[in-house]
């Protein structure tokens, strides 16, 4: 496949499904040649924008077509991993969007399903990707930087079932198993060492959502780092995620792509990588390791001690 354009379906043409698709219109060697999504007629105007010839609602017409090499799931969090074993067991190359499962024992059932294949598994932990984050992972690798603690906020303001672009969803989003799965892998890829004390607490259930919608969490890393997450849908102010890392030799912010010192000195983070789009580094990274024959950075079995941590903390939870 080292000269082979590889050829990829695409499920979900929502908010991720499109900053994919932009993604990869930088992407040499690589055509999305199947659109799937619940909206036959959304999906369709999405599909000519971009100049995708096959559009489906079903994801097994697009995993039918033997042109297809791989797919990218950006569909609801409740059908990740089945639609996961569904690709391998078409013998797909498959990039699940985060989270890999909403549960353990799913994420489970596709680690063992990508084992015994020869296909590239992945799962889109984009902060592994994003710039700012490269950046703060080089300094560690090179022994200038360790982690003594990361203090992260993850604020939306959604008291209502909608998505990143403010539409309404048919799925309910979840901050344990979607938002937090974020920083529980990024702390442990950051520091280097595997968690092995959590804790949770959680606000009031929401009397329609039916889930929580504050949440604190508490990581420590056996070589002693330590995470705190605060997580909320109720924040009406500034929204997404902003790490700090306090380290032996330096702090460092990140907001989004950009990246600054303790003392908001901006740090010059184009360099890094070849664009400044972590989508598009995620999926450059995807389509790489298909052609090279290897294991992706962020694969599901890399990830699975995230969804470990999750678990247990649902446990606490009491849920």
């Amino acid at each position: 496949m080292n000269e082979k354009t590889i050829k990829v379906a695409l499920a979900g043409a929502g908010a991720f499904g499109i900053k994919h698709l932009d993604g990869i219109r930088n992407i040499d060697g690589v055509e999305v040649v199947s659109l799937i999504s619940r909206d036959l007629g959304k999906t369709r105007e999405v599909a000519q924008k971009y100049g995708i010839g096959h559009v489906s609602t079903d994801l097994a017409d697009s995993l039918a077509l033997p042109e297809v090499d791989a797919v990218i799931l950006c569909t609801p969090t409740q059908m990740h991993a089945e639609q996961t074993l569904a690709c391998l067991k078409a013998g797909k190359h498959v990039q699940v969007e985060i989270p890999l499962a909403d549960s353990l024992r799913g994420a489970e059932d596709v680690v063992a399903l990508a084992a015994s294949t020869k296909l590239v598994a992945m799962c889109g932990h984009t902060r592994r990707f994003n710039p700012s984050h490269q950046y703060v992972h080089k300094e560690i690798e090179a022994g200038r930087f360790n982690i003594q603690q990361m203090d992260v906020q993850t604020y939306f303001f959604r008291r209502t079932n909608t998505n990143a672009l403010g539409q309404a969803r048919s799925w309910t989003d979840h901050l344990l198993w979607h938002h937090a799965a974020h920083t529980v892998d990024l702390f442990a890829y950051q520091a280097g060492s595997p968690i092995v004390q959590a804790h949770a607490i959680q606000g009031p259930i929401h009397p329609v959502l039916g889930i929580a919608m504050d949440m604190s969490i508490q990581l420590k890393a056996a070589n002693g780092a330590i995470c705190t997450l605060s997580l909320s849908f109720n924040n009406d102010g500034p929204l997404g995620t902003y790490f700090r890392y306090i380290g032996d030799t330096a702090t460092y912010l990140a907001r989004y792509d950009d990246l600054f010192t303790g003392k908001e000195e901006k740090i010059d983070v184009s360099q890094v990588d070849v664009s400044m789009n972590g989508i598009e580094l995620q999926d450059r990274e995807f389509f790489a390791a298909i052609r090279e024959g290897r294991e992706p950075n962020s694969s599901v079995a890399q990830v699975l001690a995230c969804y470990q941590v999750l678990d247990q903390l649902e446990r606490q939870l009491g849920r």
